[in-house]
């Protein structure tokens, strides 16, 4: 008897599974595909990103090499694959602000702000933005465009380049002969490095002294 009530226990089990199977079963393969897929996908992502660091490493490295064989034409063709075909890459940013460098010390000003200029647009690094747009103004400077260069520096800078922006906009102001005006700038920066600094500090009250302290 135990043994008939056994088996009819076991067939109740299978027939409720059976039946829970019929009800919920394509919910449960569906589930099942969803998140094979999605781990299929993370993978595939994840090659992606790998691929797209890997082409771009390769057109910087072949862009740092124009740049130190003064090859303009490869630096051009490099840097223009990378801007736009890997514009949120670092190596993007990077390749902008090389390039930048390069056309600056052959005194082509004109493409050496539109690199800074892309990389204050484009670049997905505040402190790439910070760097680039610090360049700029001095390349506005050299140019004598100091209003150019003080609308640049208008903009709220990362407290770490603070310092830096005051004493630049302090040389602005001086070239335009604001010499009251530098004097300001010139404390800001000194209160913005604080005991850091060193020989930047050095340098901004050697400034300072010059115009009456």
């Amino acid at each position: 008897m135990a043994l008939q009530n056994l088996d009819l226990d076991e067939q109740e089990k299978l027939a409720e599974l059976k039946a829970w199977w019929t009800q919920y079963g394509n919910l449960v393969l569906l589930a099942i595909i969803a998140a094979a897929l999605a781990v299929a996908g993370w993978g595939g992502w994840g090659w992606y990103q790998r691929n797209q660091a890997a082409q771009a490493s390769a057109l910087y490295d072949t862009l740092a090499k124009a740049a130190g064989a003064g090859d303009a034409k490869a630096l051009r063709d490099a840097g223009g694959a990378l801007t736009e075909s890997f514009p949120r890459t670092l190596y993007a940013t990077m390749g902008a602000l090389a390039a930048a460098r390069f056309h600056f010390d052959r005194n082509e000003l004109k493409g050496a702000k539109a690199q800074l200029q892309w990389v204050i647009e484009r670049s997905p690094s505040e402190d790439y933005r910070e760097i680039a747009r610090l360049r700029l103004a001095h390349v506005l400077l050299d140019e004598k465009a100091y209003d150019e260069a003080l609308k640049v520096l208008e903009a709220k800078p990362l407290e770490a380049y603070a310092a830096q922006a005051a004493a630049l906009r302090g040389d602005v102001l001086l070239a335009r002969n604001q010499r009251a005006e530098a004097k300001d700038a010139y404390r800001v920066a000194l209160e913005k490095a604080g005991s850091q600094g060193g020989a930047f500090r050095e340098s901004v009250q050697l400034r300072l002294d010059a115009l009456g302290g």
